[in-house]
């Protein structure tokens, strides 16, 4: 049931023997019905529904049916395309419907099959050819296509893998073909992975071109969506100076790295945009997705020879935010809590593994590379705005623990899906989860992604190898387990396979290596008829951290039903591990009123000083949410006075939005005589935005607000019109709050009438005047009610 991995030390669960006869790599899990809508009855594509898919070296593109991210419930690809001269040219028309292959209906997922189907057809024993069966117009007749003969994927595919290095060779030639033709302007992300993909072939043939996309590189600027653009377009320049030894583009490279590290916001991070002259991220706040490969190409550019303080400072800065995640799970859209429903979040775990890879650290680079190969099937068929990401770092993030690993993940996954993408002419398009339809990266041209894939066993460039991972190397039975231990969730049915494991089995599962493992079986175990709870309690002081993670989660879960677990989850509050702090807390504080024991505990924990290894206070941030989020939302009668305001004091200072907006969500709850000593600090949380989670920043300070203005505070007035910034994201409902407060002051808030006056002049010349015109309205009332208003408050001050 269970091995260790003694070269890596993780413990390592092994779905396997009688826990996988459900999972045969996903086919056939559940019955399936007939796919909706019938073509061979004359049903149509439903409207609206565009995405079709590249059916492989055929030539052909196809409509598959989709439901819930996911086509397994599809029998039937309806043809939506056939390129002239293709091998499907002659053979197939638009309209036609393929039914099955190998001379088999298709049985659970055609897209999936389809994509077996080629990957054997392009083997010496598939001799070039895929047999299909054809619908057309009430005719079903089986027929062939001939495809090109690459070979067969290796067991460490695409190490020693004579097929991987036949698709780069023919997707190079391709692609500099593209890039050699008139009206080559792809978008910077897509064009700096091509020019990678050529430089990483070590084909001197293409170093030609690889040097004028370089000279593009060097010159490339950009204010929209730059954090998304200067990553890879750093790593172009980077990689070519590292490679060639040619410095003829040193100076733009130095200019872009330079620029991105100083764009970086005070805690590290990136958005959609470079951080605003206060250091802050602009817009709604930090994203990884940009973020991570921002650092990558500052981590390569420095090797290339960028040699300046504010890199080596962005650089850490950036990782210290990253680091936090290793061994909690996926690292998440922003600075949010792990993701824990899939192994990978669109990718953002391989370029960690990558990255971290880069920095020689392998603890960290070691537990990403793990989650990358067990995120495949339906985690990593899917992201957000598209798998764009979740693709293209896949294979990059596999490698790190060697060719055992990309092998067992290729087997699994990847080769049916890279063969189904892989156009006829060699070229490879972007695919996109099923049953999306707003897939942001669609049209996206992705052989450069793929073709870095092929070529890592070259090991040319930083980004396929060329500096040597300090992950430990994986056997074959450890990469395996790994692949299993990814198996058994899909977004159509998230549960039954681990519904259908032993409670035994679950208890073992809850002390995996994989935070995603853990959360399974612990929601597994809560729907459970009897609950096994003194197992998870004595699960509490096992020796592995892993399985003292899974039973916190385990019985948080079950709620009051786990009141029993107190005092040992009280215990573990003051353990020397930050993560089990934390788990404890948010079990505690899901107990319900039995968990109240431990609130003192919480409130101490909060008011006091960071640990060592806790640079931003993550531990104050996580108990300010399940204190004030929970434990404290509906009232606060009976805790400690003195207690609370420490508490509240220290966590309005931490530098997370959404950690502080949790704090504010108490002031409604406490009486004038509560709130009075507490004013300075929550004035201080309003005139200070937090530093990081900029997407709820706004929360904590319009509370402020509120309470400021309902005591008829002085020094809330001016505090009321500064917070309108009328060009940030959600503007709307801020300046409604805004408003709303600054009424409460009646006839008193007559000094703030010329400011008034200027906001409604500004707004009146504002660019987005008719968007604006109801929040117009709203101040021109305000104005008027404060004008014709005699009657106004008392004001207090703070001073």
């Amino acid at each position: 049931m269970s091995i260790m991995n003694k070269r890596s030390g993780f413990p390592i669960i092994a779905l396997a023997t009688t826990c996988l006869v459900f999972l045969p790599a996903a086919e056939g899990a559940r019955k399936s019905t007939m796919s909706k809508p019938d073509f061979t009855k004359g049903d149509s594509i439903p409207e609206g529904a565009t995405h079709d898919w590249n059916l492989g070296a055929t030539g052909l593109r196809g409509w598959i049916y989709s439901d819930k991210l996911v086509t397994t419930d599809a029998r039937q690809i309806f043809v939506t395309q056939v390129d002239k001269g293709s091998p499907a040219d002659g053979t197939f028309e638009i309209g036609d419907v393929i039914l099955g292959v190998g001379g088999k209906p298709f049985s659970y997922d055609p897209r999936t099959e389809f994509g077996k189907a080629l990957t054997v057809a392009e083997s010496e024993a598939g001799r070039g050819l895929l047999p299909l069966t054809r619908w057309r117009k009430g005719t079903t007749k089986n027929v062939t296509l001939k495809l090109p003969v690459l070979g067969t994927y290796s067991d460490t595919s695409p190490y020693d893998c004579p097929k991987s290095r036949a698709i780069l060779e023919l997707g190079c030639e391709s692609l500099a073909k593209r890039i050699g033709q008139d009206g080559y302007r792809p978008n910077p992300i897509t064009r700096s992975l091509n020019a990678l993909a050529l430089l990483a072939s070590g084909d001197e043939r293409y170093l030609p071109i690889v040097k004028k996309e370089a000279e593009w590189a060097s010159n490339y600027s950009a204010d929209s969506m730059a954090t998304w653009w200067y990553g890879y377009v750093i790593m172009l320049l980077a990689e070519y100076e590292i490679a060639t030894g040619d410095e003829s583009f040193s100076n733009g490279l130095r200019r872009l790295t330079l620029e991105a590290a100083k764009g970086q916001s005070m805690v590290g991070s990136w958005g959609h945009k470079f951080a605003g002259p206060d250091d802050r991220l602009v817009g709604y706040g930090m994203m990884n997705a940009p973020g991570l490969p921002l650092t990558t190409s500052l981590v390569i550019a420095r090797a290339a020879g960028v040699d300046d303080p504010v890199v080596d400072l962005a650089i850490e800065r950036s990782a210290k935010l990253l680091r936090f995640y290793k061994g909690k799970g996926s690292i998440p859209y922003g600075d949010h809590a792990p993701w824990t429903q899939t192994h990978d979040d669109n990718g953002k775990n391989g370029m960690a593994s990558v990255l971290f890879s880069l920095m020689d650290e392998p603890k960290t680079a070691t537990f990403f590379a793990r989650m990358s190969l067990a995120s495949h099937g339906a985690e990593r068929d899917t992201g957000h705005t598209g798998n764009f990401w979740n693709m293209t770092w896949a294979l990059p993030g596999v490698a790190q623990s060697g060719p055992h690993a990309t092998g067992a993940w290729m087997k699994e996954f990847g080769s049916w899906y890279f063969d189904l993408a892989r156009r006829w002419d060699g070229s490879f398009t972007h695919q996109g989860p099923p049953a999306m339809s707003h897939d942001k990266t669609k049209g996206w041209d992705c052989s450069g992604a793929y073709l870095l894939a092929y070529a890592r066993p070259l090991k040319n460039i930083w980004l396929t190898g060329k500096k040597s991972s300090p992950v430990p190397q994986l056997d074959p039975e450890e990469a395996m387990q790994l692949v299993r231990d990814g198996r058994g969730w899909s977004n159509k049915d998230r549960n039954s396979a681990y519904d259908e494991l032993s409670g035994d089995m679950l208890l073992e599962a809850l002390g995996s290596w994989s935070p995603i493992v853990r959360g399974r079986a612990a929601a597994a175990l809560t729907r459970r008829k009897d609950p096994p709870v003194d197992a998870l309690i004595s699960m509490l002081d096992a020796p592995a951290l892993e399985a003292n993670y899974g039973a916190c989660l385990a019985l948080g879960m079950l709620r009051e039903k786990a009141a029993e677990a107190v005092p040992t989850l009280r215990a573990k509050l003051k353990h020397d591990d930050l993560w089990l702090r934390i788990q404890a807390a948010e079990a505690l504080g899901n107990l319900g009123e039995a968990g109240m024991a431990a609130l003192p505990d919480l409130l101490e924990m909060i008011a006091g000083e960071p640990a060592e290894d806790d640079p931003r206070n993550m531990e104050q941030r996580y108990l300010s949410t399940v204190v004030f989020g929970r434990m404290l939302k509906k009232s606060v009668d009976g805790v400690d006075q003195e207690l609370l305001r420490k508490a509240i004091i220290a966590g309005l200072q931490n530098e997370d939005g959404r950690s502080r907006g949790a704090v504010g969500g108490i002031y409604q709850r406490l009486s004038y005589e509560e709130i009075k000593p507490l004013l300075p600090a929550i004035h201080e949380a309003v005139v200070t935005p937090a530093p990081s989670g900029i997407m709820f920043a706004d929360g904590v300070r319009l509370a402020g607000l509120d309470i400021l203005a309902k005591y008829h505070i002085k020094e809330g007035m001016p505090l009321c019109i500064d917070l309108l910034d009328l060009d940030r994201w959600n503007k709307k409902s801020r300046v409604a709050r805004c408003f709303a407060a600054l009424e409460k002051y009646g006839a008193s808030a007559k000094p703030m009438l010329p400011r008034l006056q200027e906001v409604e002049q500004e707004l009146m010349e504002h660019r987005e005047k008719r968007m604006l015109e109801p929040i117009i309205k709203q101040l021109q009332e305000l104005i008027k009610k404060i004008e014709t208003s005699e009657d106004g408050p008392v004001l207090k001050s703070l001073k």
